[in-house]
């Protein structure tokens, strides 16, 4: 896999570029957007109304900062707000937004082909409480959703940047914890799961040291005497996706973590 830059947005930019969007690194990796034609009839079908189309600045993935999310508008109704941010091929949210009709669920997601696959499997639940956006997930924290307006934050198996010349890359870092709070309504929940020790670990400590947030399973640091310490239990809501079986298979252990956003 080689890392490629987003593309640009077609047409001319829409205002300034700011210039925290040139400092800031990507958290992800433009795969291949070519569809299979199953996938092109589900994003004929089903994009125009579920993916939300966002003002650009300078890639196809920015947000403009003075973008305004209107979620009663997009989803036609008010109702607590569940945003997950990388939703791959929508397993996830999709089963959550079938089990609970009565909140509205943001998918935050790059990849095209996941897209597709996310509207042709809500399409097939009957589920219409479920919208997509397309775009770099910190611009979508700090442009596009007001404070205190998501009740839910997931952020479930993000790359986990292994090299060391690489970890600016990683998402979850004291930066996107301030973004994190930003959104999240006092009592919100930020619920994370990751199949990688090491990036747990860093996790655990970013969400700690924050002064936003307070780990709901709080406990030593787990070491190998002590693998499930400080860990919270895997949350009923979050099912078995097949990418997370891969990771099973593979012998990798998942660990999920769960933080209340402070008052």
């Amino acid at each position: 896999m080689t890392e490629q830059t987003p593309s640009p947005a077609e047409g001319p930019a829409q205002g300034p570029v700011p210039e925290a969007f040139h400092r800031q690194p990507y958290s992800f990796v433009r795969r291949g957007d070519r569809l299979t034609a199953r996938r092109q009839k589900a994003w004929d079908d089903w994009a125009p109304s579920r993916v939300l189309d966002v003002p650009r600045v300078r890639t196809d993935t920015s947000v403009h900062p003075d973008h305004d999310f209107d979620a009663a508008a997009a989803f036609g109704c008010e109702a607590p707000l569940v945003v997950e941010i990388g939703s791959g091929l929508g397993e996830a949210i999709v089963n959550a937004a079938a089990q609970e009709p009565g909140r509205n669920y943001l998918a935050v997601e790059v990849y095209k082909p996941g897209i597709a696959d996310l509207l042709l499997k809500a399409s097939q639940a009957g589920v219409d409480n479920v919208r997509v956006v397309q775009a770099n997930a910190p611009e979508v924290l700090e442009h596009m959703l007001a404070p205190a307006s998501v009740d839910e934050l997931w952020v479930f198996f993000p790359d986990p940047w292994h090299k060391t010349r690489h970890h600016k890359r990683r998402l979850v870092s004291p930066a996107f914890a301030e973004l994190a709070a930003r959104v999240l309504r006092p009592g919100g929940l930020w619920r994370l799961a990751t199949d990688w020790q090491e990036y747990a670990l860093v996790m655990r400590e970013v969400l700690d040291a924050s002064p936003h947030f307070e780990n709901l399973h709080p406990g030593p640091l787990a070491d190998d005497a002590r693998p499930d310490v400080g860990w919270a239990p895997r949350w009923e809501g979050r099912i078995l996706t097949s990418f997370e079986r891969k990771a099973q298979e593979a012998g990798r252990v998942p660990r999920d973590l769960t933080y209340r956003r402070l008052p």
